[in-house]
């Protein structure tokens, strides 16, 4: 599985140049079963980042831009008379990776109708249940300048992805390479599939078998608590937001080549599993704390277990 990961990465890093950290940590993401929330300003390949995850992973795939005027109905469906009975007419969460672009763009009725359908797999029209494809993912967008006509995710909502992620701009090299390669073609008409969508559900499934000691959990569970205590932040992390890096450390590893989770698997993921659910005190944003920075000194101040070398 390691040699199958290596060429997904490689056939993404020739459409996204210069972002490997970044395309790593959303295939873990997607092996951890989980949604993506990514804040970047225009232009540095969000979209294409999906596109491509999509070809590669051999996913059907489709793309709402949101805007004030985008209702329910169009991410969840809708029923339709027909001949005397009501005929579903699937919305635009049924397929597999769905690109959510500047959901913080829309009314937050539309938000928690797609958010709904990402934390229960299926959406309810008229009284009847339509359960999404497996697998089913977002990588939602928001700009994180422009804040005219915006409806920032509540807390409750933010929570409810699994990690958030920033891009950023090319180094010099990368932007030269990307200038020089898209001059002659589109690089994303050459990516071909590396998995079969049934693949990727096996590979999902194995992620969910990974093994985590009672040291890992007990590691974990100390990690919330201190957030939950620390003085500058007014919101801990919950419940969901600890289970959500027990995921991550499992994909981690899984993506490592073990089938067991070592701390460095919880350490390494911590940041984009836990700063965006924390909410920050009034002094922690007078002194201009970001939560990154409260998250590295929870991960300094507690101390990870030391697993034995059976499983070390």
């Amino acid at each position: 599985m390691q040699e199958k990961i290596k060429e997904i990465l490689d056939q993404i890093e020739t459409v996204i140049v210069g972002k490997n950290e970044v395309m790593e940590r959303i295939l873990m993401a997607i092996l951890a079963g989980g949604h993506v929330l990514m804040e970047d300003v225009p232009g540095v390949g969000k979209t294409t980042t999906a596109m491509t995850f999509a070809r590669v992973l051999g996913l059907q795939t489709r793309r709402v831009q949101f805007t004030s005027d985008t209702m329910p109905s169009d991410i969840i469906g809708f029923s339709l008379p027909e001949q005397g009975r009501m005929v579903y007419q699937p919305g635009a969460v049924m397929t597999n990776l769905l690109l959510a672009d500047e959901i913080n763009r829309t009314s937050s009725k539309t938000q928690s109708a797609l958010l709904e359908a990402m934390e229960e797999g299926h959406v309810t029209v008229d009284g009847v249940t339509h359960d999404l494809p497996a697998p089913f993912v977002v990588l939602a967008t928001q700009n994180p300048i422009g804040s005219a006509g915006t409806q920032n995710l509540p807390n409750s909502q933010l929570d409810r992805f699994l990690m958030k992620l920033s891009m950023g701009y090319p180094d010099v090299g990368s932007q030269v390479r990307i200038l020089r390669e898209r001059s002659q073609q589109e690089p994303l008409e050459q990516v071909e599939p590396v998995m079969r969508r049934e693949e990727l559900i096996a590979a999902i499934a194995r992620v969910r078998q990974v093994h985590v000691d009672d040291q890992i959990y007990d590691y974990i569970a100390r990690l919330a608590e201190v957030t939950r205590t620390h003085p500058l932040l007014k919101l801990g992390i919950s419940p969901r937001g600890a289970l959500a890096l027990c995921r991550t450390g499992k994909a981690r590893a899984f993506a490592e080549g073990r089938d067991f989770v070592v701390p460095e698997d919880v350490t390494q993921m911590a940041e984009y599993v836990f700063a965006h659910r924390l909410m920050l005190s009034s002094k922690a944003r007078l002194n201009e704390y970001t939560p990154e920075a409260i998250v590295a000194e929870v991960l300094a101040q507690t101390q990870p277990p030391v697993l034995s070398e059976r499983r070390a």
